[in-house]
């Protein structure tokens, strides 16, 4: 019993995922249905048109967001308003989550990015922006590494680019994560938005199984890092699970934080490194703070002068 109370206290801080946002409900899902694609029936919901008043809004691609472990696409319900003001948004359960059957095949990363490759060609997309949180987030890592020409710009958020970025204390908590504990877990938001949404909640144990084992897997991607041409966010909150010195590397691996960008930027890279105060890898991705920085990285936008240009409009 005790061992169990411990494996349930793990879950509900590991890498993947803690959203009290997933049980909000959802009035409006816009257009939704399912995308048969490799084996699997994903769930997927697009919401709003941007702002058509802008040319910029008009001819900017959809955004699409991934969710962390053990949630859904309706962990992102706190931001869809913010984000849809300005952006078509594509919300995709991932592979076993929300309602997005587990069915026979194994989870797998880098499987789940080949998998939304296919979901946004069955939708007729061909380039999207991409927001991803957590392990989301490392599945959209995957999709821009293995299908680049899809991807326009990547956002991660609290991402890691191999399994020894987490706090040593994280680590040892996620190989404790396993099935023993889906009895446990019936009082909590985790497991009662899965039997709201899941087409099978018997499978929950067997989830949780898999989510442990996928954590409890090394890896180190930082080769497939130095690969991605497309500019790339990384956002982090201040007091997460994430070593700070692993967000630096990450950025680094990059092309970023190697040296001064000097006086007029024209050294400064073409990706972005932020990390946010005050927030937690459990709040982050329904932060409007984080949405505002997405968004100002998406659409490019730099309202701080460089000292030339302010000193040419101070002599005019």
């Amino acid at each position: 019993m005790k061992k169990l109370k411990t494996t349930l206290t793990t879950i509900a801080i590991t890498a993947f995922f803690i959203a009290p946002a997933i049980l909000l409900a959802q009035d409006d899902k816009g257009k939704n249905g399912y995308a048969s694609v490799n084996g699997l029936n994903y769930y997927y919901e697009i919401h709003g048109q941007g702002d058509l008043s802008t040319e910029a809004s008009a001819q900017a691609e959809p955004i699409l967001l991934l969710h962390g472990g053990l949630g859904s696409g309706e962990m992102f319900n706190p931001i869809l308003p913010q984000l849809t003001e300005y952006r078509q948004i594509i919300v995709v359960d991932l592979h076993g989550h929300g309602r997005t059957a587990l069915g026979e095949r194994e989870l797998n990363i880098i499987d789940m990015g080949d998998d939304i490759a296919a979901i946004l060609k069955e939708l007729g997309y061909d380039k999207v922006d991409v927001l991803g949180y957590s392990m989301g987030g490392g599945v959209g890592f995957q999709f821009a590494v293995q299908h680049p020409e899809m991807v326009r710009k990547l956002v991660m958020v609290g991402v890691v680019f191999s399994r020894d970025g987490y706090y040593p204390e994280i680590l040892k908590q996620q190989i404790m994560v396993n099935a023993d504990a889906a009895e446990m877990m019936k009082n909590t938001p985790m497991y009662q938005s899965y039997k709201k949404l899941a087409p099978h909640p018997e499978d929950f144990p067997k989830l949780l199984e898999q989510i442990g084992e996928l954590m409890a897997e090394p890896f180190d991607y930082s080769e497939d890092v130095k690969k991605l041409e497309m500019p790339v966010m990384l956002i982090y909150p201040d007091a997460g699970m994430i070593k700070p010195e692993h967000m630096v590397d990450f950025y680094q691996l990059l092309g970023g934080g190697l040296r001064d960008a000097g006086w007029n930027g024209q050294f400064m890279s073409q990706n972005r490194l932020a990390i946010l105060p005050g927030l937690t890898h459990y709040n982050i991705f329904m932060s409007p703070e984080m949405v505002e920085t997405a968004l100002t990285f998406l659409y490019s936008k730099n309202e701080t002068k460089n000292w030339s240009e302010q000193v040419n409009e101070a002599g005019n």
